[in-house]
């Protein structure tokens, strides 16, 4: 048994990233934490196969879009897709604007946009912790219910 089928449920999140060139990508992630209140940090666990990784390693810089329950397709999408091969923003109906103080997008449809810069990143076992300080928060609505991802294709509203 996996251990994300063990310790269930963890909200869901999209995390916004881009590469060199600037091309964005997103992607769904569960594995998210926070770790500090002042400095806002917070951690991010990504495999090193997925394309967003690469986007990290090139961009120190990412945005966690914290989701509502109304977003599971969305997160659905996100997450079983590579941004390689395929516009996922444009999949989902993202509506995307520019960060204020990060090269990757922020995502409106999200209720929580936290621009974050990397301040640490290590490899543990077949993911990569990502650390990062918030930079800049834009909340649209503070009263919302979460998504949070069970396992697989199991969300938990």
């Amino acid at each position: 048994m996996r251990i994300s089928q063990q310790i269930f449920p963890r909200p869901v999140a999209l995390i916004t990233s881009v590469n060199k060139n600037g091309k964005p990508n997103v992607m769904t992630t569960s594995f998210i934490m926070p770790v500090s209140f002042s400095p806002k940090i917070l951690a991010i666990s990504v495999s090193s196969s997925r394309y967003t990784f690469l986007n990290l390693k090139e961009v120190k810089e990412f945005v966690v879009n914290v989701c509502s329950e109304e977003l599971k397709e969305v997160a659905m999408i996100c997450g079983s897709y590579s941004g390689k091969e395929t516009d996922k923003f444009e999949l989902a109906e993202l509506e995307i604007e520019k960060a204020k103080k990060v090269k990757p997008p922020l995502i409106k449809n999200c209720p929580i946009s936290l621009e974050c810069k990397i301040v640490f990143m290590k490899e543990f076992g077949d993911h990569w912790l990502i650390v990062g300080e918030v930079v800049e928060e834009h909340i649209r609505k503070k009263d919302f219910k979460p998504l949070f991802h069970v396992s697989g294709d199991k969300f938990s509203l």
